[in-house]
């Protein structure tokens, strides 16, 4: 385990970049078309699956589309304190160099952008990989 120096003069910032964000709804997208793709027909009938992805496409939909919603809302009705567009104005590199306060405590901003993504990434990944693995497991049933 290396020990490094704590470095005093790192950046904080309390809020996650909006590349983040982008990344998550990215990934979000992934997995609604995996699913689409890989799945749908995999049901007897094509087209038989499609209530069930409809649904679940809905649901992804609203999942993505109420913070983004939610963040327009706060966006326009700000505090006269809080500074305008402070989160657009950072640049990514500058913003992975920093620190990120979660609850009173600080968390490195890579960390907390790997604990933002990293579900995400093994439910989209995942659900690739069984597609595919349905895919061969099928043109070698038949």
């Amino acid at each position: 385990m290396a020990r490094d120096l704590v470095d005093h003069n790192r950046p904080v910032f309390d809020f996650v970049h909006p590349r983040i964000y982008a990344a998550a709804v990215g990934l979000v997208v992934w997995f609604a078309l995996s699913a689409w793709i890989l799945f749908d027909h995999r049901f007897g009938k094509p087209g038989e699956a499609s209530l069930s992805l409809t649904m679940v496409s809905v649901l992804l939909f609203m999942a993505v589309l109420l913070p983004w919603t939610l963040s327009l809302i706060w966006r326009r009705h700000r505090m006269p304190y809080e500074g305008e567009g402070k989160a657009k104005d950072i640049v990514f590199r500058d913003w992975r160099g920093g620190d990120v306060e979660v609850w009173g405590s600080k968390l490195r901003s890579t960390h907390a952008a790997i604990d933002v993504l990293l579900p995400l990434m093994a439910v989209a990944f995942g659900l690739t990989a069984i597609g595919i693995v349905f895919l061969i497991c099928a043109s070698f049933a038949s």
